[in-house]
């Protein structure tokens, strides 16, 4: 199934890099090309529509239509028309089979200025005056990922207020920021999971162009920006694709929301393209160096060529530059890692988040749902930081069957590891955060294991002053829709004994309530607040380590050994010595002897004046043969080689 199957392509203005744009509403050299996939269709037309008069439309609201444009039907399904007289701006739905019939907006809009059920606007990306001709994409052995999410980032809420904070980002440390998902939505809030515009940026956070700047800017502060993509499903508002034809969804394969997706069924071939359009769309017309492929477990197909393999490979041959790909996958598969080319995928990382369910579990104490799986033992812990996933094979009680594949032949950059995500931090029934259950100083020592581990470290947003703000669950859909997201929310945590009752469950925040939101959104006078600015300090100074240490840049399999020294803490020792990592990750004081070499130097410690508000210093003494540490508390001590 190829991407050229059935369909014209054209380079577009070559100024732009904008490449291979065939659905919806494509701007080329004075003329406007409309072109819509609607096999079953007897008839469609363009309708050119005034704006509303309402900023939030509804199903059912009237168009004020200026125009109507008949459009022709090709061999492969696709309706087609190109105009001159219709460029940029311009507001426009399409009708389908006759006069009376409902008009729907443009499944591959740019802009939906009116809200997911309004007209679509024709987007014209060419204007957009560039300056990153010299940015080149890191190699992923570089990158530092900072998850965020666009509303609740800033005090704007918008891409503008992601922008405005890229200095500081990048004077943190961070390498690559990468967006929760921005596609359109239904309402004025989403985690954005639920989009069903999934080519138009979200109206609520700004314009297509104000997007183009996040970018480009965070290209001029040497970040790469990630965005996060939903294939897997449409939300459950305002997914007008399957108005258009039957074959977007199948019951041949359920999702946790459905139907899934028809990746290998009749008609297919145009849904996978409907999809790695629009991977090539961010990537083309917005110069996004990589994405986060949503719940990749959830796209089930049983062709020869599997749709991961179709879509990095497509998108690596047609984009504009490098590109990395990252996924969300629960299954620990080597082959998704594994080049196409050998039978793999492509993918170049994946969310590993058997580090994570072990250090909440050890830290936290969590035992229920998924984390029934893990011991939290610091020997487990140890094993799952060398090898990069913990299950390799072995029986999951949580998921009733065997679980994972052996890692060895996969490098340690390609693991993308955290101690807090939004899946990890917003599922949990009052959106707590980790810092906010567990001791100050466990948290500290966490942070060090995090980010002076050979994977690749994900932060999320705030984790590095130790945010107060949860980040919760919110919605803004209408109000029956609202109720059942409400009602099924507090549903999902009837199985959790803190919530078994149902008075306990009532106690839980209301997705559709605007305070829900609100309360998400991080304070960022709290860096003003001396415990959080230590904190801040202290990833700041163990991001610069990360970046200008040699023996980490080395880093790969063979170069580096994790043991545990005793029920609650982990050693990291990389090229036998050269750098050292003792790391305390609860308990009580206690005297922790350790067999290795170390260099002479310490270079950081959790305790030193500058990253906590009351030190209780940890102290290392030499003996033969080994070291002994005193910890106080919890804590982390790191050595370094002097070159």
């Amino acid at each position: 199934m190829s991407l050229k199957a059935g369909v014209s392509y054209h380079k577009s203005d070559t100024r732009t890099n904008v490449a291979f744009r065939t659905l919806g509403a494509v701007v080329d050299c004075g003329t406007t090309a409309f072109r819509l996939w609607a096999p079953e269709r007897e008839r469609v037309e363009l309708v050119v529509c005034d704006p509303p008069s309402q900023r939030r439309f509804s199903p059912g609201d009237g168009d004020a239509v200026v125009d109507i444009r008949p459009m022709s039907r090709d061999q492969g399904g696709c309706w087609n028309t190109c105009v001159a007289d219709l460029g940029a701006g311009t507001l426009y739905k399409f009708r389908l089979d006759g006069e009376r019939a409902e008009t729907f907006p443009d499944p591959a809009s740019r802009s939906q200025p009116f809200g997911v059920h309004g007209p679509s606007a024709v987007v014209d990306p060419s204007t957009f005056a560039w300056t990153d001709q010299a940015w080149t994409l890191p190699p992923l052995e570089d990158l530092v990922f900072y998850e965020l999410h666009v509303g609740t980032f800033s005090p704007d809420a918008t891409f503008k207020g992601v922008r405005g904070r890229l200095s500081y980002l990048a004077g943190l440390g961070v390498t690559a920021i990468e967006l929760m998902p921005v596609a359109d939505f239904a309402g004025e809030r989403n985690w954005g999971y639920d989009g069903v515009s999934l080519y138009a940026p979200a109206r609520c956070y700004g314009t297509p162009d104000d997007l183009r700047d996040l970018v480009d800017a965070a290209h001029g502060h040497g970040m790469a920006v990630f965005l996060d993509v939903v294939y897997n499903h449409f939300g459950p508002d305002g997914a007008y694709a399957n108005a258009f034809c039957p074959y977007y969804l199948t019951h041949a394969h359920q999702s946790p929301w459905g139907q899934g997706i028809n990746l290998d069924g009749s008609h297919a071939a145009q849904v996978r393209r409907f999809f790695i359009e629009n991977a090539l769309h961010w990537v083309n017309e917005y110069h996004v160096d990589g994405l986060r492929l949503d719940a990749t477990h959830a796209l089930v197909d049983e062709s020869p060529r599997h749709f991961l393999a179709e879509l990095t490979a497509t998108v690596r041959a047609h984009g504009r530059a490098p590109v990395h790909f990252v996924a969300e996958d629960h299954r620990n598969l080597t082959t998704m890692l594994q080049p196409v080319d050998s039978g793999g995928y492509g993918i170049d990382a994946i969310w590993a988040d058997d580090f994570h369910h072990e250090v909440r579990v050890h830290a936290a104490g969590d035992r229920e749902g998924y984390y029934v799986d893990y011991t939290g033992s610091s020997a487990d812990i140890a094993r799952t930081l060398e090898q990069g996933w913990f299950f390799t094979g072995q029986h999951s009680a949580f998921l009733g069957h065997l679980r994972g594949t052996d890692p060895a032949v996969l490098r340690p950059r390609q693991f993308v590891i955290c101690v807090q995500n939004h899946d990890q931090v917003g599922n949990r029934a009052d959106g707590s955060r980790l810092h906010h259950q567990i001791d100050e100083a466990a948290y500290r020592a966490l942070s060090v294991l995090l980010l002076l581990a050979p994977q690749t470290p994900l932060l999320f947003m705030g984790q590095e002053w130790a945010a107060g703000s949860p980040f919760l669950f919110f919605t803004d859909f209408h109000a029956e829709l609202g109720r059942r997201v409400t009602e099924g929310r507090r549903e999902e945590f009837k199985s959790f004994a803190a919530f078994a009752d149902e008075q306990a469950r009532e106690t839980i925040p209301d997705p559709q309530a605007a305070g829900t939101y609100l309360r998400s959104r991080l304070d960022w006078s709290e860096l003003e607040v001396p415990a959080h600015a230590a904190v801040r300090r202290l990833y700041s100074r163990l991001l610069a380590l990360r970046r200008e240490s040699d023996v980490l840049r080395r880093r790969k399999r063979g170069s580096y050994r994790v043991r545990a020294l005793d029920a609650s803490t982990v050693a990291l020792d990389y090229e036998q010595g050269r750098l050292v990592v003792v790391a305390k990750l609860g308990g009580e004081a206690a005297d922790v002897p350790c067999e290795f070499t170390s260099p002479a130097t310490v270079c950081l410690t959790t305790e030193d004046a500058d990253v906590t508000e009351a030190p209780q210093p940890i102290v290392a003494e030499r003996e033969p043969g080994r070291i002994r540490i005193h910890f106080a508390r919890p804590g982390a001590i790191v050595w370094c080689a002097s070159s």
